[in-house]
């Protein structure tokens, strides 16, 4: 099972509820390609094959373009990615898990290299604002779509 690294410099954690099936929330997640849909904060996004472990994606977010690569896949419950840009590697996981008729999203990334190293504080602060709004966006376009 991958993780994020739990020694990195940069560290976010987050949890929110969704009201909505677990099925729809997984696929608006994991349809990369439909993200800058309803995440307003992702400009572009292409998977370069199926969602399946090995797979590369691209992405612009925030002003950067980024390779990530799928370490871990396993339908309706986990996905991790990870890539390195600008000099920052990140680790991304998520896990979705039912609870009632609502479904828990958790994330967590860390962000290490010399570039984290240099300005911990102010990327920890913009990872964890990054991450609310991911949160945010998918739980309404889930909780629309239903």
């Amino acid at each position: 099972m991958h993780t994020i690294d739990s020694t990195a410099p940069v560290v976010v954690s987050l949890t929110t509820t969704v009201d909505a099936p677990l099925a729809t929330v997984w696929s608006l997640h994991t349809d990369i390609d439909n993200w800058p849909v309803w995440n307003a904060n992702i400009d572009r996004a292409r998977l370069s094959g199926p969602a399946a472990v090995g797979t590369d994606f691209t992405w612009r977010t925030h002003g950067l373009n980024i390779t990530s690569t799928i370490h871990e896949l396993i339908p309706e419950q986990r996905i991790v990615w990870g890539g390195t840009v600008e000099g920052i590697v990140g680790i991304h996981v998520w896990t979705f898990e039912q609870s009632g008729d609502h479904v828990i999203v958790h994330t967590e990334e860390s962000w290490s290299g010399d570039a984290v190293d240099a300005a911990a504080d102010e990327l920890a602060t913009a990872l964890k604002t990054s991450l609310e709004s991911w949160l945010d966006c998918l739980k309404a376009r889930a909780e629309q779509t239903t």
